[in-house]
């Protein structure tokens, strides 16, 4: 992949991103996650990870309405720009192309 590197925390950062479309934040993140790998994440390497994602421009970030649940705070929304799109895209590619390349058993 050319570019920015991702780490395989990132990278799952990243899809858990893209499947929740438009209602990705660090809650619903770490929760996404946790249902689809089976295992525990802590929340503030979510928050970690989805710093430097949007430290190297694969996702964006629009803080929400406050709540009353939340004691007045905002949540921060995530979404994929079009270079994090290009870049799950790559990295499935390049996935792909090496899997593929194992040999078959006889």
């Amino acid at each position: 992949m050319k570019g920015t590197y991702l780490g395989e925390f990132e990278e799952v950062v990243l899809l858990a991103v893209a499947i929740l479309a438009g209602d990705a934040y660090g809650a619903a993140i770490t929760h996404e996650i946790e249902q689809q790998m089976g295992r525990s994440v802590n929340l503030g390497a979510v928050h970690a990870a989805l710093h430097r994602l949007e430290e190297k421009g694969l996702l964006s970030s629009r803080l929400g309405g406050a709540t009353a649940e939340r004691g007045g705070r905002s949540k921060r929304f995530f979404t994929m720009t079009m270079a994090g799109t290009n870049a799950l895209d790559n990295i499935r590619e390049m996935r792909n192309r090496m899997w593929n390349a194992i040999p078959k058993p006889a």
